[in-house]
């Protein structure tokens, strides 16, 4: 399992990045629908999914709610709170990224015959996922806009006063 320590470089995705990148995810899934619907995995596949609904024209969206980790430490157990019905057929799957896969083997078995895309990948993840945009080191930690906040920094000069 994946602490905060494994990881050694940080990738700071913005609201504005995220949205071209499901877009560009969006050209790709409209060659391979048409879809019955989009399953958004939470919380991280809400908003790639609310785009690529948007770009493909699909009305029909639904949830996996699975929780797996929390902050950087992925040594929590994975509980699936929510599931759906069927075999996925037909379905698009989305989720914001593929890490180790965890979370990806869980939906997998749950809708095996759906087509699964994340906006971005890791290589140990990877695999599990039909198509996706991005592909990011595994030892990079994607710093999603709904985990962050643009803040007031001190400029360089202040801060070399302060210290």
């Amino acid at each position: 399992m994946r602490t905060a320590d494994s990881y050694r470089k940080v990738f700071p995705v913005t609201w504005e990045q995220l949205h071209r990148d499901a877009k560009a995810l969006s050209w790709r899934l409209l060659e391979k629908g048409p879809w019955t619907g989009i399953i958004a995995i939470t919380r991280g596949g809400l908003v790639p999914a609310a785009i690529i609904a948007r770009e493909v024209g699909v009305h029909l969206i639904d949830t996996v709610c699975i929780t797996s980790y929390k902050w950087q430490d992925q040594s929590s157990r994975l509980e699936v709170l929510k599931g759906v019905q069927g075999d996925g057929e037909g379905w698009l799957m989305v989720d914001d990224l593929v890490d180790t896969g965890r979370t990806a083997k869980a939906v997998r078995e749950m809708l095996p015959k759906a087509h699964f895309a994340t906006v971005y990948a890791k290589p140990e993840g990877r695999p599990l996922v039909d198509t996706y945009i991005t592909e990011v080191s595994q030892d990079t930690w994607i710093l999603f806009p709904w985990d962050s906040e643009v803040q007031y920094v001190q400029p360089l000069v202040n801060q070399r006063e302060a210290g």
